[in-house]
């Protein structure tokens, strides 16, 4: 874990986890957590090694493969609002998951969805955006407690 200071500023941290898939035949996968002031910059990725390998999934992953962000809704709207910063012609799966994030955390979330489209549009992908998604929230609940 890396932890940024500035003086009289609050921290910025990033954290990085495996998450084991919950299916034995879907990869795992790996989460960058970057903790903003108010807001989350989020990266998860698909792991082609273990647990011990999440540092160079992480750096050599594609920020912008599907990246939206999001912020959370104000009175009386009830959704989040949102936009795609760079999404593939195949999937929109980052706007929709920050959008939910961001209503359930209220924070800005920045996410990053870096799986390749052939893994997440057939078979088991969605089972496999599932965990991801269900990892994030896991994560930010210890990082909020």
């Amino acid at each position: 874990m890396a932890e940024l200071r500035s003086t009289g500023a609050p921290a910025i941290t990033i954290t990085t986890k495996y998450l084991a898939s919950s299916t034995p035949s879907l990869p795992g996968l790996v989460l960058q957590v970057t903790q903003l002031v108010d807001s989350y910059m989020l990266w998860v990725g698909i792991s082609d090694g273990g647990p011990d390998d999440i540092e160079r999934v992480a750096s050599q992953g594609s920020l912008c493969k599907d990246w939206a962000v999001a912020m959370p809704p104000r009175p009386p709207a009830k959704e989040a609002s949102g936009t795609s910063l760079f999404r593939p012609a195949s999937s929109d799966v980052a706007l929709s998951m920050a959008q939910r994030l961001a209503r359930r955390f209220k924070k800005q979330i920045f996410l990053s969805v870096d799986m390749p489209a052939a893994i997440v549009g057939f078979g088991q992908g969605q089972m496999l955006l599932l965990d991801a998604e269900r990892g994030i929230i896991e994560r930010l609940k210890e990082l909020e407690s």
